[in-house]
């Protein structure tokens, strides 16, 4: 896989209450990732942009909320989320503080 396709594949991280507790609890963090990204390049993305070994990881589609706005429905953008596990004893720092 090239580098470029890799630093493609996570768009965000997902910063909420839930994906904190699990972050601290179980070595578990939360991406958004492209819509056609597969396991095994969202793995290599995050060992190569965090420098961490990836133990897990596990994919969500999650559908667009139909919305009402003003008389006319519309409907929200689906998202694709990855939960990735690290090996025990390391960290992901998103601040990027030293």
């Amino acid at each position: 896989m090239n580098k470029e396709r890799l630093m493609q594949v996570l768009l965000s991280p997902v910063v909420s209450e839930k994906s904190a507790m699990m972050a601290d609890s179980g070595n578990n963090f939360c991406f958004k990732v492209a819509s056609d990204a597969n396991k095994t390049e969202i793995k290599n993305a995050v060992e190569m942009l965090f420098e961490v070994d990836v133990e897990d990881v596990r994919v969500l589609n999650q559908k667009g909320k139909t919305k009402r706005f003003g008389q006319v429905m519309g409907k929200r953008g689906d998202v694709r989320k990855a939960y990735v596990r690290i090996k025990e004893g390391q960290d992901i720092d998103f601040a990027g503080g030293a």
